[in-house]
């Protein structure tokens, strides 16, 4: 059973997310820049500081990732938190690869098998509430482009095979342009000496370089 994650108070992530792009960035996101700059104090302070880091948009070390600095981009801001999501929840989409599109009914009924909760409990109540609070700020259509545009397969781009041309053969480049095909009918006899009379004569009027 996977722990999704959740905050007792869903209605602070639209304080967090608005907070976060009228604010600085800052080295670290720490309690006291949510309760302090994200006006969320106390307890719910402390819960959205670890929520933030859950759905990826700040490291271990409270430090703004890369998600954080897109989110407040107003052209990347919706596909920001729509990869959070998908990744925040990754074991619902394992389940459902659609499931931002479910209805609310539908949602709870996909948490409540992922958890093992019963469907009407606190947890599966604010894990739902919260999905619906992220998605308020998420465009799913947007992420689909980005987070699939990676390299293209070696497949996508075919180049049209050419006719192989083969280049005339320069006779400066060669000493020998023409080629022979010789056919010896040899003598049966054992005389080395027969043999090495052919091969000379071979050599003396067929292979000198001057024919070249």
């Amino acid at each position: 059973m996977a722990a999704l994650p959740y905050v007792t108070s869903p209605g602070n992530i639209d304080r967090a997310l608005t907070g976060i792009k009228q604010a600085a960035v800052p080295e670290r996101v720490s309690q006291d820049f949510v309760k302090t700059i994200l006006k969320i104090p106390g307890g719910s302070g402390d819960q959205m500081t670890s929520f933030l880091k859950k759905v990826g948009f700040t490291n271990a070390d409270g430090s703004p990732t890369d998600l954080y600095k897109k989110f407040r981009n107003p052209a990347q801001s919706g596909a920001s938190v729509a990869a959070a999501i998908r990744a925040a929840y990754a074991p619902l989409y394992l389940r459902n690869e659609f499931m931002h599109e479910l209805s609310d009914e539908a949602l709870v009924g996909l948490v409540t098998e992922e958890t093992g909760q019963a469907h009407d409990s606190g947890p599966v109540k604010l894990v739902c509430a919260c999905i619906k609070h992220l998605k308020s700020f998420a465009d799913f259509s947007q992420s689909s482009e980005t987070a699939y545009s990676g390299p293209l397969s070696a497949t996508t781009h075919e180049t049209p095979t050419q006719p192989l041309v083969e280049s005339p053969i320069s006779p400066q480049s060669f000493g020998l342009n023409l080629g022979y095909t010789i056919n010896l009918n040899l003598p049966a006899t054992s005389d080395s000496e027969v043999f090495n009379a052919i091969f000379k004569s071979l050599k003396e009027h067929l292979l000198r370089s001057s024919d070249a």
